[in-house]
């Protein structure tokens, strides 16, 4: 089969196609055909080699996360009826960029009709991310929310899921585009490029009941000066390659709530929120953002314009 490999540290050209023998699924396996395989921003970051002691990677790897695809062999213990099955999972020891990927049984979610592979892979971390942030946030009829990826792939299914729950939404994104995309959900748009940004913001609403924080840096610390007192804060990502900084005795003074990436759902909750945004997906309730698919043979394209960032929502390998 064919895989991608990282050979070495260092920038997209170190990823190359490589021949190997087939995998086969061990007890509590399946094994996937792959039909498609997302993207992260974080795999850009390990082939450079950062987090190498955290995350374990050392070339040459497969890299890779989330996968959709069909079963096509399942190892002892597992229950035959999986062959054959449309799933999708995520993959948290990597190695999903290539044909056919074994996969635990239990971390199997089954792709419903009416909802395509690709589609569903573009779903994995982020409709998890969103539908668990949204209900964290408690988000609710007439409450302004700011959300600062709002082109990103998370990012552009919390404005749907904000929306959905009776909120205005004032979304950040860069480009005409973006710009645009985030508007056809329904959302004010504006650039975070633009210095005034944040005080038009605040004149569009007032101040902000909710902010979900995806790019950090200056942009997320704006948000704070533009929040009603007792608003709630969440971030979940730092695009701009940091954190937001806040005065810590302000937002307690302000009874912000500030929740950072220590809250995750746990193990337990993820598999039933990938269920539920999957079947919304399906359903048409909302709609993933896939701004552009690569060949496995293209990974390096794939990687150079994951950190490019000029493509809104989620870039998948298609095998």
């Amino acid at each position: 089969m064919r895989a991608v490999e990282v050979t070495e540290f260092g920038g997209p050209e170190v990823l190359s196609v490589v021949e190997t023998a087939d995998p086969s699924p061990g007890p509590g396996q399946v094994l996937v055909r792959t039909s498609a395989v997302d993207v992260l921003f974080l795999d850009t970051q390990l082939r450079q080699g950062w987090g190498a002691e955290f995350f374990g990677t050392a070339p040459p790897y497969v890299p890779g996360d989330g996968v959709a695809g069909e079963v096509v062999a399942v190892g002892a213990d597992v229950d035959p009826s999986w062959r054959g099955r449309r799933v999708a999972a995520a993959h948290t020891s990597g190695g999903t960029c290539a044909e056919l990927v074994v996969v635990d049984a239990e971390a199997l979610v089954v792709v419903p009709d009416g909802l395509g592979l690709p589609e569903a892979a573009s779903l994995l971390h982020d409709g998890t991310t969103a539908l668990w942030l949204a209900e964290t946030a408690r988000i609710r009829p007439g409450e302004q929310v700011l959300i600062t990826s709002a082109a990103g792939g998370a990012g552009s299914l919390l404005v749907q899921l904000a929306r959905a729950a009776g909120a205005r939404v004032v979304g950040l994104a860069r480009g005409a585009a973006k710009l645009d995309l985030v508007r056809s959900f329904g959302a004010d748009a504006l650039d975070p490029t633009d210095p005034g940004w944040a005080g038009r913001a605040h004149e569009l609403t007032g101040g902000f009941d909710v902010v979900l924080d995806g790019v950090g840096g200056p942009v997320g610390s704006a948000a704070f000066d533009i929040v009603d007192d007792r608003a709630r804060i969440f971030t979940f990502g730092a695009a701009s390659g940091g954190f937001a900084e806040h005065d810590r005795a302000d937002a307690q003074r302000r009874e912000l709530t500030v929740i950072g990436l220590d809250a995750q759902p746990t193990p337990e909750q993820k598999r039933p929120l990938t269920e539920r945004i999957l079947a919304a997906a399906a359903a048409g309730r909302i709609t993933p953002t896939i701004g552009q698919t690569f060949p496995l043979e293209r990974a390096a394209d794939a990687h150079a314009a994951v950190e490019a960032r000029t493509t809104p929502g989620r870039t998948l390998l298609l095998a």
